[in-house]
């Protein structure tokens, strides 16, 4: 370890690479996961099925994490939100990091073994997807369409594990999480827009330009439509239908907070899209309770 420091020295840094104190990542992640496995096993999923993915988000979103501080660590001292990340101020060295992200995606991956071999098979692209997120800022137009892939690669996976197969229903669920988080990324990358191009590296705020908030909005548009077709391909009831509206207002709610542009206000944005999630599962989580009473 770094500095001589002892691992209860190192902890706490450790913790704030993994954003273990910031935990909408996570809860991004998670419910896309959720809408799968619901939609896959038709209400509940099997107990351990359920267990191993809640685990795996929280693994894969912490390795995530460290791999894109380790891929920033030499751009995020020179942004205002970033300078004090542990390995751009040298808390953590990089060699700590790489082997914290290997532990953690290992960890991920004995988690999924028990499962359908064909979960196992989409874990490999999953874990490149994850891997090489931070690496498509440096030349992708859009790299927030990439991290849309990476959040949603649980979507197919939960189908894989529920029915040991892939439908074309859970690809469609992806490409609607991807959208979505074309969205709320969109508005992430708002709030860093001045120091990215300062930097030179690329984000869907630079991309947009002036279409920026017009893009976004299009993006949750588009979530919500194919989420709505889904809800017909699933013979859907009311209560699927009230989550989407609700997703929509939530969406409405976010219009205002970034048409100024203001930084706050686009990070509030961001943070707020928790909801969004949460209500859409709720929508499902219903529907399918209402199905089997």
């Amino acid at each position: 370890m770094t500095s001589g420091m002892s691992l209860n020295d190192k902890l706490p840094h450790y913790i704030r690479l993994m954003r273990i104190d910031k935990p909408i990542g996570t809860l991004l992640l998670l419910w896309p996961t959720l809408w799968a496995l619901w939609v896959a096993a038709e209400g509940w999923p099997p107990l351990h099925i359920l267990v191993i993915f809640v685990l795996g988000t929280f693994l894969m979103r912490s390795a995530g994490c460290v791999i894109n501080d380790y891929a920033d660590r030499d751009i995020d001292g020179h942004v205002e939100r970033t300078v004090n990340r542990p390995l751009a101020t040298g808390a953590v060295s990089t060699r700590e990091a790489l082997w914290l992200a290997v532990g953690l995606s290992a960890v991920a991956l004995l988690l999924v073994l028990p499962l359908d071999p064909l979960v196992i098979w989409l874990s490999v692209p999953a874990l490149f997807l994850a891997g090489s997120y931070p690496f498509t800022k440096r030349f992708f137009a859009v790299p927030q369409a990439y991290l849309g892939l990476a959040f949603g690669f649980s979507i197919p996976m939960g189908f894989a594990a529920v029915q040991g197969t892939v439908p074309a229903l859970a690809w469609i669920m992806l490409i609607a999480n991807a959208l979505w988080t074309i969205a709320y990324d969109t508005e992430y990358a708002m709030v860093d827009r001045p120091d990215d191009l300062k930097i030179g590296i690329k984000t869907s705020a630079i991309t947009f330009g002036r279409f920026d908030v017009a893009a976004v909005m299009l993006c949750y548009a588009a979530a919500i439509g194919l989420l709505a077709w889904v809800g017909m391909r699933i013979d859907a009831g009311l209560s699927y239908y009230l989550g989407l509206a609700a997703a929509a207002a939530i969406a409405g709610y976010h219009y205002t907070l970034i048409r100024a542009r203001g930084r706050a206000d686009c990070f509030k944005a961001f943070r707020h899209n928790n909801w969004f999630g949460a209500v859409v599962f709720a929508g499902i989580f219903l529907d399918y309770a209402l199905r089997s009473a």
